[in-house]
């Protein structure tokens, strides 16, 4: 069996890789009729669930009384820890997150008891009956307070580190030094469905749940354990999801175990539906960081040693807090060449709900802090923040033969680096030298209001760190009207990811992608899934589903050429045919011709990704099996009267490799760079002092809005780029690297800042970069003293 050229054949499929095909839910989600969790039609008996909340942030429960909740209207049951047969946890792996709290509560909305109604009102009414009792205790809220009571969830010493070289000497012996620190926020996922679960009891304590889930065979494996049932009695099903952007790959856990649990005591149907205020107050968000440096670099500004020393609050289980801090570390380097280094992270156990993943999984974190020095060498020599970043990047692609500037700080040689050839490109075509030198004449004759430019880049590492979370697997079904259904282990979140992989089916079969039906995520179709995660969801997926439909091709090219006496490698599937030697078939005579040849025209496939490798002890291996490029250029203004600020331009350069599908990447990179602007520029969790969550809600919680968006935003594919490893068509991930080019927005508000005044003192923006924090910095660097 051969492939067809695409090129060669004067035919062409409608929906194949690389065409820019819609979003296959996008009509639906126009007109309202996608099906969510919370649409499917409710069984009837339907019962619905509301949870009793804890309101300290850290205190013992010495009484609870549960009888006023018992006995309101619509009741059905009010459960307790008790009630659960299994365990009672839902933690992704560490055994230490409880589904409902027992004797001790660690964090303010930290979940108690749950409420079974015959309504979702009836439930939240009763919830709030519950007569719970105190014993407050000290909390521990803050990176600080963790630092100072050495509140560690690995422990105390040694922290964990990563390190090449020693930079103390070379920070020492370098002409110019710099210190600082940077606190950057944490950030809600706010996707616009919230967390949901309906779970469906069947025969033999089998159930069925659909969840809001990033995880089926996570939800699976919770809700076995919660339980006490094997992972065979659970189904677990996932169509779409209105968003999850991390927050859905273990928060929704616990709602789905609680519906399970619910269902097997009522032996009814049970929906849990967090309100909206309740689903900030009980799941975690993104890490807010404290990230302190110390560097030493040469008048050109070059990096000769740099020591950074990153602080996570990651509240009060592990949830996934080491693998996130882990990324925090790989990326503290970005796209820059750091000669010796040492990373050191802490991991500060809170009395705050447990922080997730969010879109960078850490990544973005660990790149601001990078950026923040950058943009401090730059006020230091006086130099233009590009020329610096320019001169510390990682040796292109092109220059591998000489070895000199691609090893990481974890030992990872970098191969695929073409930062350099990009920056330029965008460079030229944002006119950044020509803006630059327009902004500085204008910021000369405009007292109140100031203009700031940044262009940073992004080196993102694609592949999951914990190893054996690389593998993937697809079902696919042949019908013998020649049409196909799709199953893989990958989940829909408004991304695109299932459009991708059928055009990859598609494409291998040579057929209009209208014939290639996507089904819902099921365990009951592929078991033993990763998490659609850490950007890999195309990569993994988009090969395990062309595996199997290879598998198929195969096994009817060996029966077409047996028919005809002819070698298999003289079958070629053309578009909506196969070609036997000199004979063709359409495509759908060539399906039935193997049918009534006993061919099986149903394949799984298996994918796990190649050559990576880590060795976390010994902090070093090959941990991504290749790098996504990328890089912005951001224009902001400021009134440096009030805080106020504007994004007023935004241009971006993207390498997707050879994409799969320019529109879908194209929203992702724009909606990534508008989410990642939004956490450094405007969205704020305040807490107060009793660790409650003081913005719990959209009136007090801000995240970007379509007048945010900048005014004029280009945004453009890196066209000649293509990934040196073999991906799916060579293409590369899109999911998480755009978000961390809203860095730029960030850097730009601080050259803003730095206008402001006379240059001797580095404006140290804090994230988010809120008018309160601008003004307070403008106040700083006209007063010519350091933040406090």
């Amino acid at each position: 069996m051969s492939d067809c050229d695409p090129g060669s054949d004067p035919q062409v499929i409608r929906g194949g890789v690389r065409e820019a095909v819609p979003h296959d839910s996008s009509r639906k989600h126009a007109t309202g009729t996608a099906v969510y969790v919370d649409d499917i039609p409710e069984p009837p008996g339907t019962l619905h669930v509301a949870l009793g909340l804890s309101e300290h942030a850290h205190a013992r429960v010495t009484d609870i009384d549960l009888e006023p909740v018992r006995s309101a209207p619509g009741v059905v049951a009010v459960l307790t820890a008790a009630d659960i047969p299994g365990a009672n946890d839902v933690s992704p792996f560490a055994g230490d997150d409880p589904m409902l709290a027992t004797g001790e509560v660690c964090y303010h909305g930290q979940p108690i008891f749950a409420v079974v109604a015959r309504s979702f009102r009836e439930a939240r009414v009763a919830a709030r009956l519950g007569r719970i009792a105190y014993q407050e205790l000290p909390a521990i809220l803050t990176i600080d307070d963790a630092l100072s009571a050495q509140s560690f969830l690995d422990g105390t010493d040694p922290p964990y580190t990563m390190s090449r070289g020693d930079p103390d000497a070379a920070i020492a012996a370098s002409p110019h030094r710099i210190e600082g620190e940077i606190r950057i926020g944490g950030q809600e996922h706010f996707y616009l469905e919230g967390q949901a679960a309906l779970a469906v009891p069947g025969e033999d304590d089998d159930v069925t749940v659909h969840s809001s889930t990033q995880h089926p065979t996570e939800i699976q494996h919770v809700v076995a354990r919660v339980l006490g049932l094997a992972d065979h009695a659970v189904t677990v099903e996932c169509r779409r999801m209105g968003g999850g952007f991390g927050g859905k790959e273990t928060q929704g856990n616990l709602p789905a175990a609680l519906a399970a649990l619910a269902a097997r005591i009522t032996r009814r149907p049970v929906k849990v539906r967090y309100d909206r205020d309740d689903d900030f107050r009980i799941t975690g968000k993104r890490h807010d960081f404290l990230i302190a440096y110390r560097c030493g670099f040469d008048a050109e500004g070059r990096i000769a040693g740099i020591v950074f020393e990153q602080a996570a609050r990651c509240g009060m289980s592990f949830d996934l807090s080491m693998a996130i801090a882990d990324r925090a570390m790989f990326h503290a380097d970005n796209a820059y060449y750091l000669d010796t280094a040492r990373i050191v992270s802490r991991r500060c156990k809170t009395h705050t709900a447990s922080n997730t993943a969010f879109r960078g999984f850490g990544g973005p974190q660990g790149m601001v802090g990078i950026e923040r020095v950058m943009d401090h060498i730059a006020h230091h020599l006086g130099r233009d923040p590009l020329e610096i970043r320019r001169a510390n990047y990682y040796a292109e692609k092109s220059q591998l033969q000489k070895g000199e500037r691609l090893l990481t700080p974890y030992h990872m040689t970098v191969e695929d680096c073409v930062i350099g050839e990009l920056t330029a490109e965008l460079e030229k075509r944002a006119d950044y030298a020509d803006r630059r030198a327009a902004i500085r004449h204008w910021n000369a004759s405009s007292p109140i209001l100031k203009r700031g430019l940044a262009l940073t880049p992004v080196k993102f590492g694609i592949s999951f760190t914990l190893t054996h979370l690389n593998q993937a697997g697809a079902l696919v079904h042949l019908y013998t009207d020649g049409s196909v259904m799709l199953n893989h282990g990958g989940t829909e979140m408004g991304q695109g990811l299932y459009v991708k992989v059928a055009q990859v089916v598609a494409e291998e079969f040579q057929i209009d992608i209208e014939r290639v039906k996507i089904t819902a995520t099921s365990t009951a179709k592929v078991p033993n899934t990763s998490p659609t995660a850490a950007s890999s969801g195309s990569d993994m997926n988009g090969m395990a589903a062309r595996r199997a439909a290879r598998a198929i091709k195969i096994r009817m090219a060996r029966h077409l050429a047996s028919e005809r006496q002819a070698d298999p490698d003289e079958v070629v599937f053309l578009p909506g045919r196969v070609r036997i030697g000199e004979a063709e078939l359409p495509f759908v005579e060539a399906v039935r011709e193997c049918y009534r040849g006993r061919v099986s025209l149903s394949a799984t496939g298996y994918y796990a990704t190649p050559k990576i490798s880590w060795d976390r002890a010994a902090g070093r291996g090959r941990p991504f099996y290749y790098f996504a490029y990328g890089a912005a250029v951001t224009e902001v203004a400021i009134d440096t009267l009030t805080g106020e600020n504007r994004i007023l331009r935004v241009d971006i350069l993207h390498d997707a490799g050879k994409s799969l599908n320019p529109a879908i990447d194209l929203g992702q990179i724009e909606g990534g760079f508008v989410q990642g602007a939004g956490w450094l520029t405007m969205e704020e969790l305040v807490f107060d002092d009793k660790g409650a969550l003081r913005t719990h809600a959209p009136s007090t919680y801000k995240i970007p809005a379509c007048s945010d968006r900048a005014p004029v935003m280009n945004v453009q594919l890196f066209e000649r780029g293509e990934n040196v490893e073999d991906t799916i068509w060579r293409s590369k991930a899109v999911g998480e690297p755009p978000l961390m080019l809203g860095i730029s927005a960030l850097m730009a508000l601080s050259d803003a800042v730095a206008a402001a005044g006379e240059g001797r003192i580095y404006p140290a923006l804090d994230a988010p970069a809120t008018p309160e924090r601008i003004l307070a910095a403008v106040n700083r660097v006209r007063a010519g003293s350091p933040p406090s």
